[in-house]
């Protein structure tokens, strides 16, 4: 089939035509796309990652300029190349058990609960010594309510056809996470039998060719091709009758221009009237105003200490860029530690050198959330606004800055218990976004009452719950599916449509819920405060492409002598 070429003022689409017609003209060549085939594409982009891996982090840490030799750069590593050689590992340790014995190997056994719902474990994952390197810490997926035992796995996204051609996917990718347009592109082929046309973020273009040279097993098979473009591309693809679905991680406004069109008036009225300009199936991730709840109750100083650098560090990760940078501290106004543990925080961010604002329109935003102008528009000073009443100041509650500012909130509650259940209907109903939230609560509460945690985290409407760490984790393991939470439409999207990773091929999927202790050792990698991350982070690399005890074995010994 040959498409026709067309043209749109001041944009060039012969790379974009020409990608779409090879991918369509390839439609044939991979027809079913079976378990045995994608194990074998899996296993050769784990090859070709590794070998495209220093060049995608140096040319990350140019782009954001973060200096070669600042410890930053581990971010580059780990939410990169080992974020995707991790996702690709997991991936095959699924598809192999499919092969030989029909369905993927759970880390343990489900659990059934009360009310019909199934809690499944997914992490620590078997195969790759996640119970050695992320010790203590482990985390389950919440099925909804009537998934049975026997229909506990969706793998009908595996079954071969032989009759029909390879549904062809836009995904418009991320830009500000490298390793979030490669795994959304990894599931789409490698889950969900696909052919994918990505089309890079302008903000993070530069990685085109390094993604072509990690993925050229996809391309090679026409399953994938890559183009770089701005918004009227971004436009012209989704209207192209060649794509059949599309999936965008991005803001709701631009998925809003999408599906009811950038006109205020006409997307007003198509709304009303549930008339959508976009007629092919959309999944989405849209970010969240990510809340963190701190139940008051008694804490060592070892322990208030590392939860105030665990937030710090999901506040400056990435220069704040991150759907999942916390935005919001919900705190109780009784308690005793409130004050010094806020004031611990900002010791933490002090601490911390500021990083270039290198995301589009960061200094604008800064300003309008801060309420001030920053002494320094290229390198913002991370801001943690105390006592912040929502009713005064809406916007830090209800949208998405996408840029390093925190408020806290206190909320008054006549126990502990009664607190936690305050806050989840607070973030629930007060807080924008479904995405992620979480909990710091001490060893005390979880076990003198674990009901009231357990009926706390059922009510929370986000699509990934943390508890005592960064649901970062829950995005970073990538057996934890990762989405906003179930019941969003096209009209009322809120953080997103669907879910992607879900390497154990789970059904019906609520909520995945990390679970940790309130202090780790050894220092956790991801923390500003690690003194050789960038060390830790390659050696993880190794161990996911090539799972073995002696590249264990160099990882625990690369920790050791930090």
């Amino acid at each position: 089939m040959t498409l026709h070429r067309q043209s749109v003022k001041g944009l060039n689409l012969s790379e974009i035509d020409l990608a779409l017609e090879e991918l369509t003209e390839s439609s044939q060549s991979e027809v079913g796309l079976s378990v045995a085939r994608r194990i074998e594409l899996t296993e050769q982009c784990l090859r070709c990652l590794s070998q495209a891996a220093r060049d995608w982090v140096d040319l990350a840490c140019q782009a954001k300029q973060i200096p070669r030799d600042d410890a930053a750069c581990a971010e580059e590593v780990l939410a990169g190349p080992v974020s995707v050689a991790r996702f690709l590992q997991v991936l095959l340790l699924s598809l192999k058990a499919v092969k030989d014995d029909g369905k993927p190997r759970l880390p343990g056994k489900p659990e059934f609960k009360e009310g019909g719902q199934i809690r499944v474990p997914v992490f620590p994952t078997s195969g790759i010594y996640d119970a050695l390197v992320f010790y203590g810490l482990t985390a389950e997926a919440w099925l909804k309510p009537g998934t049975t035992k026997a229909n506990l796995f969706d793998l009908t996204r595996l079954e071969s056809s032989e009759n029909s051609a390879l549904p062809l996917t836009l995904v418009l990718g991320a830009g500000n996470v490298s390793a979030i347009p490669a795994t959304d592109v990894l599931t789409k082929i490698l889950q969900d039998g696909e052919r994918v046309l990505l089309k890079m973020n302008p903000v993070n273009a530069y990685l085109k060719p390094v993604f072509e040279r990690a993925f050229a097993p996809l391309i090679d098979a026409g399953l994938l091709r890559i183009v770089n473009g701005e918004a009227e591309a971004g436009a012209y693809l989704v209207a192209h009758p060649a794509v059949d679905r599309l999936h965008i991680t991005g803001s709701t406004q631009t998925h809003d221009a999408i599906v009811w069109g950038s006109d205020p008036e006409e997307r007003r009225a198509r709304k009303e009237s549930n008339q959508p300009l976009l007629e092919i199936p959309m999944t989405s991730e849209l970010g969240n105003v990510s809340p963190w709840i701190i139940v008051p109750g008694r804490y060592s100083e070892k322990q208030l200490q590392f939860q105030a650098e665990n937030i710090a560090a999901s506040i400056v990760n990435n220069a704040s860029f991150n759907c999942l940078a916390t935005k919001v501290i919900v705190t109780s106004a009784d308690w005793p530690d409130r004050d010094r543990f806020l004031t611990m925080i900002e010791q933490k961010l002090q601490q911390i050198p500021r990083r270039y604002a290198y995301y589009p329109g960061a200094p604008e935003r800064w300003k309008r959330f801060a309420g001030a102008e920053p002494d320094d528009r290229e390198y913002l000073p991370w801001r943690l606004i105390r006592d912040v009443d929502p009713a005064q100041s809406p916007r830090l509650f209800q949208e998405e800055s996408f840029v390093c500012v925190c408020a806290e909130t206190a909320l008054r509650a006549e126990s502990d218990s009664d607190f936690l259940e305050r806050a989840v209907e607070f973030v629930n109903q007060d807080v924008w976004g479904t995405l992620c939230a979480t909990i710091t609560v001490s060893a005390a509460f979880r076990k003198s009452d674990q009901a009231t945690l357990d009926r706390c985290i059922g009510k929370l409407n986000y699509g990934a719950v943390g508890i005592n760490h960064w649901p970062a984790l829950n995005y970073a393991f990538m057996t934890t599916p990762w989405g906003g939470a179930p019941g969003a439409t096209l009209q009322d999207v809120v953080s997103g449509i669907g879910n992607v990773h879900n390497t154990y091929f789970l059904t019906d999927v609520e909520k995945t819920v990390l679970y940790g202790p309130l202090t780790l050792f050894p220092k956790p990698v991801w923390f500003p405060s690690h003194p050789n991350p960038e060390a830790v982070g390659w050696r993880l690399l190794d161990l996911y492409t090539k799972p073995s005890l002696g590249n264990l074995l160099r990882t625990g010994l690369t920790v050791a002598l930090k």
